[in-house]
């Protein structure tokens, strides 16, 4: 066991609501060991600057008041710059600046771009990932997983040109590698929040109203929305059945007078072809960014069902008008996380601490489930997750977990699903709404940012 005195942690990529909770974390936990925690700026791009920004985050062994685990975003800033690992040199001097600040750990907390960031940095130097990602797509279905992934170009391949094998018919609860990531939780409370008040003008008006919710390639924030009683759920995991899609609409309309679709912004047609619009980013896992699926399923189910469908005579209205589209877009990566993100992203930083105790190097701190334990904490090799070339790829929503007929989530789906909702919420989160959405002292205040805070406590790395 490794005996530590300083460590350093970031946070890189997207922001997710959970990160203060998991700094906190790491931090509470670095305090019972006596171990000092420096805060790096702005993710890897603080890394790769002269000077090196950074926030001693416990001095004396108090956590600094500035960290708030129920507030959103990360005090630490975020960025989406990454160490490209062929650059040796620049390597090499990331690293010996963290040396030069006496750190001899750095816990990086993010997702798969962060694990490819930081493997440059784990061959001089001991790292360990907290995880984060509101798409819950960090982790495997089961250990073997990455197995299956095969490359031929061919259909149903990806993006990058893998493709999974088929896969087990069904799936062990209890294997899955990381069963819920910080974030997940509070993105799906502010999804089924959403199709709950949408609900209300579809029904009102008589509409088909189209929900487009985060996700990538992967489905569980699309699965999760079941909370939000969505009349039909569409998963990029499974290809649009439109001829079905189409009988459901009909039928539901024409009971109801109204249907409510949730749509996952990676969907697929019968040809695995995405629908919308796709766009490349810098991140080093080689994600895309995906936008317009629920614009394009509009336009499909408007062909299909025809302007006569929703009503005739004087005042009727088109399909332009009486099927509309949202974006829940970024209100599920922000904002207060609730008690089940708080709660087990703290408990990750706090992991993530011990595993840098124990000498783990380029490793994962992961949540496990049982039905006899719940959900307990766990370390696993970061090269576990990549397949025989290298890569990582997105968790996907098994299939067992989901009844395409129904378009909704299966017996399994919804047993994956309780354990992490069913006490997501706890009362301090609606006390928080009770005592403070609305006070009045917000009348007479502006709001009050940490990064003013923080900004008066970053130090520098004395020049080069």
């Amino acid at each position: 066991m490794a005996t530590l005195r300083r460590i350093a942690v970031l946070t890189a990529g997207g922001d997710t609501p959970a990160l203060n909770a998991t700094i906190y974390g790491v931090v509470e936990r670095a305090n019972a060991l006596r171990i000092e925690v420096m805060g790096i700026m702005r993710g890897f791009a603080g890394v790769l600057e002269p000077d090196l920004p950074h926030v001693p985050l416990n001095p004396l062994f108090c956590t600094i008041p500035e960290l708030v685990p129920m507030l959103g975003g990360t005090l630490l800033g975020a960025s989406r710059t990454y160490i490209n690992p062929e650059e040796r040199a620049v390597v090499k001097a990331a690293t010996g600046r963290l040396q030069r600040l006496g750190i001899e750990g750095l816990i990086c907390i993010g997702g798969d771009g962060t694990i490819n960031g930081m493997q440059p940095i784990s061959e001089f130097f001991p790292c360990v990932l907290a995880p984060k990602t509101i798409d819950n797509d960090l982790g495997l279905n089961y250990i073997d997983e990455p197995n299956e992934i095969v490359r031929d170009h061919g259909p149903g391949c990806d993006d990058r040109g893998y493709r999974r094998a088929p896969m087990r018919e069904t799936i062990d609860l209890e294997d899955i590698i990381n069963y819920a990531t910080p974030g997940y939780a509070t993105a799906v409370f502010v999804v089924a929040q959403s199709i709950e008040r949408l609900r209300t003008t579809a029904e009102s008006h008589r509409r088909i109203g189209i929900i487009e919710v985060m996700g990538r390639q992967s489905g569980y924030i699309a699965l999760g929305s079941v909370y939000g009683q969505p009349d039909i759920i569409l998963l990029p995991e499974v290809p649009l059945d439109l001829p079905a899609i189409e009988r459901r609409v009909r039928e539901l309309y024409e009971l109801q007078k109204h249907v409510v679709i949730v749509v996952g912004e990676g969907v697929v047609d019968e040809q695995g072809q995405r629908l919308g619009d796709v766009s490349a980013t810098a991140d080093p896992a080689g994600n895309i960014r995906y936008s317009g699926a629920a614009e394009a399923l509009k336009q499909i189910l408007g062909r299909r069902l025809g302007e006569d469908f929703f009503c005739s005579g004087p005042g009727r209205e088109t399909d332009g008008s009486a099927i509309f589209t949202r974006k829940v877009g970024h209100t599920q990566r922000g904002g207060r996380p609730i008690r089940f993100d708080r709660f087990y992203a703290s408990q990750l930083g706090g992991e993530a601490v011990d595993l840098l105790v124990q000498g783990h190097n380029n490793s994962v701190a992961t949540l496990q489930w049982s039905s006899q334990h719940g959900f307990q904490l766990a370390g696993l090799p970061a090269n576990k997750l990549r397949d025989r070339w290298g890569i990582i790829h997105p968790r996907r929503v098994h299939q067992s977990l989901y009844d395409a007929k129904r378009f909704q989530p299966s017996k399994r789906g919804r047993d994956f699903l309780k354990p992490i909702f069913t006490q997501a919420l706890g009362a301090e989160d609606t006390e928080h709404m009770l005592a403070d959405l609305f006070n009045p002292g917000k009348l007479r205040t502006r709001y009050q940012s940490v990064n003013i805070d923080i900004q008066k406590r970053i130090e520098h790395l004395a020049g080069e």
